[in-house]
Order: C-alpha cells, then sequence, then structure tokens
C-alpha cells in the first residue's frame, strides 16, 4: 500500500469530470476545494476498493480538510492527476476507523 502514498505524492494536481464535481455538492455539499484539501492533511488513509475496481484501480481515502471536516473520498488515479469520483462526509464506522489512524 505504500505505493499509492508515493504516487499520490508524484500526483501533479486533480482532473474534475464535470458531472462528477456537481453531483458531490449537491448530494453531499461537499465542494471540490475540500476534497482536494484531505489530501494535504495528516493523517490520511488511503485503502484499494477492490469492489469498484473493474476498469481501473479505484481506491478510498479517509481524511480532514483544513477545517476538520472529515471525508470519505473515492477517486483513481490517471496519468499524474488525482480523480475524484465521490466525496461525502464519512459515516460513523469510517469515522472509527479514521480516530485509530491519528
Amino acid at each position: 500500500m505504500e505505493n499509492i502514498y508515493n504516487a499520490i505524492r508524484d500526483c501533479t494536481g486533480f482532473q474534475w469530470d464535470k458531472y462528477n464535481i456537481n453531483k458531490n455538492w449537491k448530494k453531499h455539499e461537499v465542494a471540490p476545494v475540500e476534497s482536494e484539501q484531505i489530501f494535504f492533511n495528516k493523517p490520511l488513509l488511503i485503502e484499494s476498493d477492490v469492489d469498484h475496481s473493474v476498469k481501473e484501480i479505484r481506491y478510498y481515502a479517509l481524511g480532514r480538510t483544513d477545517r476538520f471536516r472529515r471525508l470519505f473520498i473515492a477517486f483513481t488515479i490517471r496519468n499524474t492527476k488525482i480523480r475524484v469520483i465521490s466525496s461525502r462526509d464519512m459515516s460513523k464506522k469510517e469515522r472509527v476507523e479514521y480516530e485509530k489512524c491519528s
């Protein structure tokens, strides 16, 4: 799993799908900038999302924004860009998991 942290470190930015960027705001009130912030704040917990990795390798991240909002982010990496697929507040179970790594 260390490889994904290295891959993220080497990313040069974010790539947003025009539908997902609006969907995350409308459905979960998560702004794109909030989704991006979690990749720069610690702790950051990343796991493979095997169940949703059909066409491409996907991951999920648990992290916090600059305002300490705890988010779940589903994402993939395309070339050198992080492509956010979905953003929402962490569930209770995810918050417990996240707190273990703090």
